[in-house]
């Protein structure tokens, strides 16, 4: 594959979606096999997570994190049964699942203690501020309570108080990043969308996909509206999903399909991308034909 070249620094965006952020580690494997490594990176929710490992010092980040999703479970994420949801919410009435397994999965992959400033790239946490209800972009002190506050999702995890606010999940407002990734310093930015993959599904038949599919067409309209203003200062990479799959963000048995489905469409995508100054390459929500 040529390599692609594009001004520098590089952003890589990296936005939420729950167990369908297995999508960006194939992504990520389409973009090293076509030279192009981030400068800077920049996450909300599980690309946050994502963004962090990649960020880490030293190599093999990416396959890092390939074995990362390789082994994740449900269970880490989101632990305890049904009678433990119940018991959870009855006492904290706001989410169903303690953030323990998620800071355990930050200890064991990240690092414990670790700082912003620890990384070896510089890394940009979304999170939404409860009380204005606005982004807020995160870059320095102690990253465990910065990721957790970032994958905070509303009736799942509780709220994340850190600097003096309350803090909720950055998907609400910033799922794609690519406003912060600028300010940051990007001269191009590379999309990782893993919430809108693709196209819509059929029409939703159960009341878990009518949610999940008004959550995907907030966070795709929020996609649509940044990406143009984004492109008018910098090249917008915006990488295909696969065809869409009937795959609740809380699954994570098909984490390795998603992410092979995600490296053929993005590699085919990259095959024949040419970037000629700023601009929108790609949009939210396209499917290769």
């Amino acid at each position: 594959m040529p390599e692609l070249s594009l001004p520098r620094p590089i952003g890589f965006v990296l936005g939420g979606g729950g167990s369908l952020g297995s999508m960006q580690v194939g992504m990520l494997r389409a973009l090293a096999e076509a030279g192009i490594a981030p400068d800077l990176v920049a996450g909300t929710s599980v690309g946050s997570l994502n963004a962090a490992v990649l960020a880490l010092p030293g190599e093999g980040r990416a396959p890092r994190l390939e074995r990362i999703w390789s082994s994740m479970t449900k269970h880490e994420a989101f632990p305890g049964g049904v009678f433990s949801q119940v018991r959870t919410l009855r006492h904290s009435k706001t989410h169903l699942f303690p953030n323990s397994g998620l800071a355990t999965i930050i200890d064991e992959h990240i690092g414990e203690g670790i700082t912003f400033e620890d990384l070896g790239l510089p890394l940009g946490v979304v999170v939404t501020d409860v009380e204005t209800a606005q982004p807020v972009l995160l870059r320095t002190g102690e990253l465990k309570p910065a990721l957790l506050a970032s994958a905070a999702i509303p009736g799942i995890y509780p709220p994340v108080e850190h600097h003096g606010k309350l803090l909720y999940d950055g998907g609400l407002v910033a799922n794609v990043p690519m406003r912060q990734a600028l300010v940051m310093g990007a001269k191009s930015l590379v999309v990782l969308d893993c919430a809108f993959p693709g196209k819509l599904p059929g029409a939703p038949r159960t009341i878990a996909e009518v949610l999940m599919y008004t959550a995907m067409i907030s966070m795709r309209n929020q996609a649509v509206l940044e990406a143009p203003i984004a492109a008018a200062e910098v090249p917008v990479v915006y990488l295909p999903g696969p065809a869409p799959v009937r795959v609740s963000p809380l699954d994570f048995t098909h984490t390795q399909e998603l992410s092979n489905q995600a490296y053929e469409t993005a590699r085919t995508y990259l095959e024949n991308l040419t970037v000629n100054g700023a601009g929108l390459y790609g949009s939210p929500g396209l499917v290769l034909p």
